[in-house]
């Protein structure tokens, strides 16, 4: 019994001492191979740098499956040198599982072309999935109506509206939000009275980039007064303005020189919110540094600190420099 005993005790020794041995492989390997968005990303992008499209295909399906979402890494491994792939990629997106696994794929497919502004190939993908029954919706063709506007192409904005359309999809806020924004940034008042009537008409609401856009639009056209009452009108109907509305804000106060209008308008928002706070106190600070008003910037600068304000790396050394070695802590 007892040489059984020491034989058991032996065998078990070896037994873990192998395991300690192979460990740190094994732990390894298992990392590696723990499913993430990130790591699908990876895997995905390299086959199909390779080519490998059998294995883009089954990687596509088994993240869904493992519940990990597209991303927009997903097909980085396309640009505009090699988009000649595409007929491989629809070919593939084709055959996956229906449902969620093909129409993420489609749509996270459109939304890198978009991103490279290749419109007619996204457009591409976005009518193969019609013409093979699959699911089109907004958000199809979202990433399309943004690429454009973001460049100012409206009329091809408008196209692919009406494609929409046509496509039995009606138009949501978030699409002609895309458009105002866009009228907005280029100073195209009449344009952007047209969208603002459209999304009366159809009873879409407003949400904060609606009004987000209307004050930069404002502000692009001089009216200040008129984009001040926008966001007066947010805080009334319980919608917060995003930080880019404040900044719009703030930077148009700054180029028709109402500087202490600007800062006024930030310390009327502080206390409530402060990231907001660091927002806007960097953005006006680091607009005066840049315009050379240091006494200025050195009163809103102290004033972050003694509110416990994030600072980047520039407002940090201001304040190093002119704030703390003049001792106006």
């Amino acid at each position: 019994m007892l040489a059984l005993r020491k034989l058991s005790t032996l065998k078990s020794s070896r037994f873990l001492s192998s395991l300690a041995i192979q460990n740190p492989i094994c732990s390894s390997l298992t990392i590696l191979d723990v499913p993430s968005c990130t790591n699908y990303d990876e895997r995905i992008n390299k086959a199909g740098r390779e080519g490998d499209f059998t294995t883009v295909h089954q990687l596509l399906n088994k993240r869904a499956r493992d519940g990990f979402f597209n991303t927009n890494n997903t097909f980085k491994f396309i640009y505009t040198t090699n988009v000649s792939i595409l007929d491989d990629l629809l070919e593939i997106i084709a055959r996956l599982d229906n449902g969620f696994p093909r129409k993420s794929s489609y749509d996270c497919l459109i939304a890198r072309l978009s991103k490279m502004h290749c419109i007619s190939e996204a457009m591409r993908v976005a009518k193969a999935m019609v013409s093979k029954g699959h699911e089109v919706n907004n958000v199809t063709f979202h990433p399309i109506v943004n690429a454009l506007t973001k460049k100012e192409e409206f009329e091809e904005a408008w196209r692919v509206v009406a494609v929409m359309k046509s496509c039995g999809i009606s138009p949501d806020l978030t699409t002609y939000n895309f458009l105002l924004t866009g009228y907005c940034f280029a100073g195209n008042v009449a344009s952007a009275a047209g969208v603002l009537a459209k999304i009366e008409e159809e009873e879409l609401g407003a949400d904060t980039r609606t009004y987000d856009a209307l004050v930069l639009g404002a502000c692009r056209a001089g009216k200040l007064d008129a984009a001040l009452a926008v966001v007066r009108r947010m805080l009334d109907d319980g919608v917060p303005p995003l930080y880019s509305t404040h900044a719009h804000i703030i930077r148009a106060l700054l180029k028709y020189n109402y500087y202490e209008q600007a800062v006024e308008f930030v310390r009327s928002y502080a206390g409530r919110d402060a990231k907001l706070d660091a927002e806007n106190f960097g953005i006006l600070a680091t607009r005066l540094i840049t315009r050379s008003k240091l006494e200025e910037a050195k009163k809103l600068v102290k004033e972050m600190s003694e509110r416990r304000l994030v600072m980047g790396p520039r407002l940090k050394d201001f304040y190093e420099l002119y704030v703390r070695s003049d001792g106006l802590r």
